[in-house]
């Protein structure tokens, strides 16, 4: 009997061709009979599965989503136990930077697919991701979390320094990516403002205070 086809597998595995092409070439430059040829398939069956280079590019970015959501996971079970509002805000931050070829290929596709949807109408009309404030409103309710547990200094306001902290993590991707900046000097640049956020230093432990 013939092997019964995944389709998810199938449509996964040309996602991740779309990304390793992208990652190369840029997403601008990409076809879909280049990802044919990268995922080993006709250019037949990849239309098949995405009927336009705009769904194909969709799914692409929903694929690296999932992928960004499992290495920040990673990152926090690498911290620990139980980590704390800091060390998961932190895995979420430093798995966007580009410091290695998957962390690079999700910066550099993220942001290519934001510069298209400017000019490309096609693009524009879809939505960026399914939930477009995901990141912020999660970085927000940890920063909401410290709050309340008196980690962060008096008077913070969470939600703009939500926004603030992913602007400059994107940014920071950016200046690694065009080699204006080290991977170990953007990690200062995050850690430094998350001190200034964070009360007792590095571990966000409250600041401790010496009898009167």
């Amino acid at each position: 009997m013939p092997r019964r086809v995944d389709h998810t597998e199938r449509r996964t595995e040309i996602a991740e061709a779309l990304v390793r092409v992208a990652g190369r070439r840029g997403l601008h430059a990409v076809g879909m009979r280049d990802v044919a040829a990268e995922a080993g398939v006709s250019l037949r069956l990849v239309q098949y599965y995405f009927e336009t280079k705009e769904k194909l590019l969709l799914y692409g970015l929903q694929h690296l989503a999932e992928r960004f959501g499992e290495r920040v996971a990673a990152r926090c079970r690498a911290a620990g136990e139980r980590p704390g509002p800091r060390a998961k805000i932190e895995a979420l931050l430093m798995a966007s930077l580009p410091t290695d070829e998957e962390s690079r290929a999700f910066h550099l596709v993220y942001t290519s697919y934001a510069i298209l949807a400017v000019t490309e109408k096609a693009l524009a009309a879809q939505p960026f991701i399914q939930n477009p404030d995901a990141a912020e409103d999660a970085l927000t309710e940890l920063l909401r979390q410290a709050q309340g547990a008196d980690l962060i200094q008096p008077g913070v306001d969470v939600r703009l320094e939500a926004v603030g902290l992913l602007a400059m993590s994107a940014g920071l991707g950016t200046s690694i990516l065009v080699g204006q900046r080290s991977s170990p000097s953007a990690v200062s640049v995050l850690d430094h403002h998350l001190n200034r956020i964070f009360q007792g230093g590095r571990r966000g432990s409250p600041t401790r205070r010496t009898p009167e």
